[in-house]
């Protein structure tokens, strides 16, 4: 198959709909289904049917971004993005006459009754997003093969195959400049040349889906709205360094991001977009899924190999690397849900475009989750170099009920806490080092004026203490000391000795220990003591006025 004969395949789907003008879309993302969009849209397709309204139809879509808000509903016409439709927040069952109204008559009632779960058509939460990776989500059927392939959906993937060498590929993708957005942010074109280069019969390309921060809900929802495009970017990888055979390996606590995939892998296969000859070329390709039980540790390159292979899932020191030896002992490319997604409109856009995005070290656009204390709860995505302001702010809508902003948390348990004096940082890799905190996956958790930092550096150790995997002796007794240490002084039960104490822990867990998990475990305290010293001193100095 080549590019001709895809758009041509392309131009039979979209002509089974061709009667089709508008479209009523609702959201069927995890978050949105737990806020009852199932009953929104049974009853959304009773209300269509009835009225018989041939040119529009009813469908579920992925996410659409502003979870705080559903179930949402967008009408629009048939091609529109997600910018370009209606968008309806808090839908109930009952709306769904006036929803179907608007689309067939010219009696404006429907819309007033409606008027007050519209979204205005400029609101910032929208309007200042740019979308790549979520490009699809909100807008097609996650389980639809043809509504995928209708909106461009594996023509990267047959461009390469068709047009492109393994060497070209993996040229491309080094020019993006685009680097892992699991939160190590090393360069994937580098990473990709590395395996393609390492001599081996059997290589292995996995995903790691398996996202454990806390707040973090970024690759659950690429998974649930946009199936098709990690498989077609993993595949596309699976050809730049030889491989024929990929794993997902996704925790069992995404059940819909499970079933979503599952379908999508069972009909590309049925389409001869996965498989044997893959297309009608020589290139095999066959993914598997492999569900994790939720231990945090098996984000972990290695640990994630281990249980794959049906071990423990513990870490193991490195090297060797993955690149050299990885699952099985083979050539093993890791790249998490984000960074997949991103491949396709690589290839097809070319890596100077995607280059054009971003920053001069951070290339490309950023999927995040905001949650916590702030307006708009759910996910975004901006162009690297993005400051926290504009997101938290801005796209956010800043601090609920009047209170003031205190911190951000980004990078999960691995990151820090950043200040209001830091707001107006652009958030790359480069500059939220130098605070002491990362991007991490891309979740953010916001606090306004009423958090503790202590209690905030205590849940997350408490996290860390409960997800080591008790491998090595600096993570799994460090990290239950710095826990007793932040504990103490919450009570105000602890002395300036103390806080010394966890300091010097701190500093002792990141060197020494064996994995990431451990190495990074410290940083929330380190940034809150950084920034909000004065809060642990606060408890002390109480600790110490009772005992006088």
């Amino acid at each position: 198959m080549n590019l001709d004969d895809l758009d041509e395949l392309s131009r039979t789907f979209m002509a089974e709909s061709a009667n089709v003008s508008h479209e009523v879309r609702v959201c069927m993302a995890a978050s949105c289904q737990s806020s009852g969009a199932q009953p929104v849209l049974e009853a959304l397709r009773k209300a269509h049917e009835a009225s018989g309204a041939d040119h529009c139809r009813v469908k579920g879509v992925g996410c659409m971004g502003l979870c705080s808000a559903g179930p949402l509903v967008t009408l629009s016409e048939r091609d529109a993005s997600l910018n370009e439709a209606k968008i309806y927040r808090d839908v109930a069952p009952e709306h769904a006459d006036a929803l179907i109204s608007t689309l067939v008559q010219t009696d404006p009632s429907p819309e007033a009754t409606l008027a007050a779960h519209r979204c205005p058509s400029d609101l910032p939460f929208f309007q200042r997003q740019q979308k790549v990776v979520l490009e699809h989500a909100g807008v097609i059927d996650p389980d639809s093969f043809k509504g995928y392939v209708a909106v461009g959906g594996y023509r990267a993937m047959v461009q390469a195959l068709s047009e492109m060498t393994p060497a070209e590929v993996v040229a491309e993708v080094t020019t993006s400049g685009l680097r892992g957005r699991g939160g190590g942010g090393y360069p994937t074109g580098l990473k990709w040349s590395t395996v393609a280069k390492t001599p081996g019969e059997q290589k292995y390309v996995i995903c790691n889906a398996d996202e454990g921060d806390p707040g973090a809900f970024m690759d659950r929802a690429i998974l649930e709205s946009d199936p098709h495009r990690v498989l077609e970017g993993m595949a596309i990888a699976a050809y730049a360094i030889g491989a024929n055979k990929g794993y997902i390996y996704v925790r069992a606590e995404y059940p819909l991001a499970v079933e979503r995939l599952k379908t999508a892998i069972r009909k590309a296969k049925r389409q001869g977009f996965l498989g044997n000859h893959v297309c009608e070329t020589q290139f095999n390709f066959d993914v598997e899924i492999r569900l994790g039980a939720g231990a945090f540790v098996c984000g972990e390159e290695t640990a994630l190999m281990a249980s794959i292979e049906g071990g423990r899932g513990q870490p193991r020191p490195r090297p060797p690397y993955p690149a050299e030896s990885g699952l099985f002992g083979r050539p093993t490319l890791i790249n998490n849900v984000e960074t997949y997604a991103n491949i396709a409109p690589i290839v097809s856009e070319s890596g100077d475009w995607f280059a054009s995005i971003g920053t001069e070290r951070s290339k490309g656009t950023k999927v995040f989750a905001l949650a916590g204390t702030i307006v708009n709860t759910g996910l975004i995505e901006v162009p690297m170099g993005t400051t926290l302001r504009d997101i938290i702010e801005v796209i956010g809508g800043g601090i609920p009920d009047g209170k003031a902003f205190k911190a951000v948390q980004t990078g999960g348990p691995s990151g820090g806490c950043v200040p209001a004096e830091h707001l107006d940082i652009a958030v790359d890799y480069d500059s939220l080092k130098t605070l002491g905190t990362m991007m991490g996956s891309g979740g953010m958790i916001v606090m306004d004026e009423t958090s503790s930092m202590v209690d905030v550096a205590r849940f997350f150790m408490e996290f860390c203490m409960d997800e080591s995997c008790g491998k090595c002796v600096p993570c799994r007794t460090g990290t239950q000391q710095m826990h007793a240490l932040l504990d103490k002084i919450a009570k105000s039960d602890a002395t300036h000795a103390d806080l010394a104490l966890l300091e010097e822990l701190c500093e002792v867990v990141q060197a020494t220990s064996l994995c990431g998990l451990g190495q990074t475990a410290p940083n929330p305290v380190m940034s809150t003591l950084r920034y909000f010293r004065d809060e642990y001193e606060e408890k002390l100095a109480g600790q110490s006025v009772a005992a006088d």
